[in-house]
């Protein structure tokens, strides 16, 4: 495949009652992630009927801005308080294209 983009697909279920904390989490890093010249779609959803698991489909244009935004100040401020709010670890996905349409 020629394209270069790195798709990443996470899944979060957070602590009982930290429901809105890390869904405040996850808005700030919507924000700053977006602003990342090498992001293409940073996009936050919650399952229906599932309304305490968020889900983040990301792209980055290609490895390098992957590895920027894990290297940026936010998404290390990020991690350091995720942690807290999870019942269990971030379910973390990076995925191939294979079918994409544009």
């Amino acid at each position: 495949m020629d394209d270069q983009a790195v798709i990443v697909f996470a899944s979060f279920r957070p602590i009982a009652g930290k429901e809105s904390e890390l869904h405040d989490l996850l808005s700030w890093m919507v924000g700053h992630t977006r602003a990342e010249p090498g992001c293409e779609r940073y996009d936050l959803y919650r399952k229906q009927g599932e309304g305490d698991t968020f889900h983040l489909l990301e792209r980055y244009r290609d490895t390098e801005a992957l590895e920027a935004h894990r290297a940026s100040d936010h998404y290390v401020e990020y991690r350091r308080q995720v942690a807290d709010l999870l019942q269990e670890p971030i379910d973390v996905l990076v995925l191939d294209g294979l079918d994409i349409g544009r």
